[in-house]
């Protein structure tokens, strides 16, 4: 994760424990009116307050809409205590929850003045209908990376310094939310021009070497240039696939097996692939492109760098919680200080874009543990290691398409 991430998550934490030390009385009074349940009262509050906004948490991650404002608006009203709450972007109320929405309309024509502020905006209504409780109200700004983008306004029908205060650290735990979409799509945009960057390398280079291949076969053994001709086709399918992050490592083992045979291709009986894969890990979902440049890498300082026939095995086995994938070649392999210059270099066609690119990835998607595992030395050959978790909340491989 980014630095920004974790600060962004440091925030949001801190605003959480902010907001139900503000709200904590709301609950502390339902509580002494209710005292069932374990727990002292101020551990049942905070208990309650943290869980009332976990709830809300999941629509306003997907970004402020109607339905995301409607859905969180029905969860933080309750957390405040008042009459109605709203839920707007910088023109117009997404979402009213409560009573008194009859005052939607007066209450989009005071947004105005909260936006350009920047400041909390305090709001009295005129009201003909008898019993309508939403007569006062606070309009307190959202904002993402220093620009307003929305506000949260709260109504009750008396002044009170409290549901000011507490309105305000609701709208600031709501804006990190927010700010955490911002970076979620900014790691998303990040990952994709990762995968183009793959895609890049693959292209020309290989492309052509394959077809030269295949041609090679046309006249001589029409129904292997045949075969090649479609593993190149799926291969090529699976590489460019519009769509999913990650995929599955049955999957990303196809792919690698068709990139192998096509090399086999051109250089006959210089190349030697062995295969030991653990049934039981195929399932397993990583991010997609991850392997197949640690195989290009290998079949370019085996083979592409030296006259000797090459060596290349790839082991994937069991490890409890986790995957442990292993790529080792018996190439020239390098000096550890070039390794350790081209993973730390800006990604580019001359430093090694395949295991900088992926390297990055692991990190980005399970954390700094997660990172490649190299062991190199000059004219020692290459031992890649990749460990994945086998199961992890939101990673899940793109859909078969069909």
């Amino acid at each position: 994760m980014s630095v920004l991430g974790v600060l962004l998550l440091a925030v949001a934490g801190l605003a959480l424990f902010v907001l139900g030390a503000a709200l904590g009385h709301v609950a502390l009074r339902r509580q002494q009116e209710n005292p069932a349940g374990p727990g002292t009262p101020v551990e049942q509050a905070t208990f309650h307050t943290l869980h009332t906004a976990s709830l809300a948490a999941p629509a306003l991650r997907a970004g402020l809409t109607p339905d995301t404002a409607r859905k969180a608006a029905r969860r933080l009203r309750p957390l405040l205590g008042t009459a109605a709450l709203a839920l707007t972007d910088e023109e117009s109320v997404l979402a009213w929850d409560g009573a008194g929405d009859h005052h939607r309309e007066a209450t989009a024509a005071r947004l105005a003045e909260a936006v350009r502020s920047g400041r909390t905006q305090a709001l009295e209504l005129s009201c003909d209908e008898d019993g309508c409780p939403v007569r006062r109200g606070v309009v307190v700004p959202l904002t993402v990376d220093g620009r307003v983008t929305g506000t949260l306004a709260a109504f009750g029908d008396r002044e009170s310094a409290v549901p000011v205060r507490a309105a305000g650290e609701v709208a600031r735990w709501v804006s990190v939310q927010l700010e955490l979409v911002d970076l979620d799509r900014a790691r998303s945009s990040a990952i994709e021009a990762e995968i183009r960057a793959l895609r890049a390398q693959i292209s020309p280079h290989f492309i052509y070497n394959s077809l030269a291949g295949i041609a090679s076969f046309v006249r001589t053994d029409p129904e292997r240039a045949r075969e090649l001709l479609l593993e190149f086709a799926d291969f090529t399918r699976y590489s460019f696939r519009r769509g999913g992050d990650f995929t599955t490592l049955a999957e990303e083992l196809r792919s690698i097996e068709q990139y192998l045979e096509l090399a086999r291709a051109r250089f006959g009986q210089r190349l030697a692939v062995t295969l030991r894969i653990a049934p039981e890990v195929l399932p397993v979902t990583l991010p997609f492109l991850c392997l197949q440049p640690l195989v290009e890498n290998a079949l370019k300082h085996g083979l592409e760098e030296s006259v000797e026939r090459s060596r290349i095995t790839i082991t994937a086995e069991d490890e409890g919680t986790e995957a442990r994938v292993v790529i080792e070649d018996n190439g020239i392999g390098m000096e550890p200080e070039r390794l350790r210059a081209l993973l730390r270099a800006a990604p580019g066609p001359a430093t090694g874009i395949g295991l900088s690119n992926v390297d990055r990835r692991l990190r980005q998607v399970y954390g700094d543990a997660y990172g490649l595992v190299i062991e190199t030395g000059l004219g020692a050959g290459t031992k890649i290691t990749v460990r994945v978790p086998k199961f992890r909340p939101g990673i899940r491989p793109a859909p078969r398409p069909g």
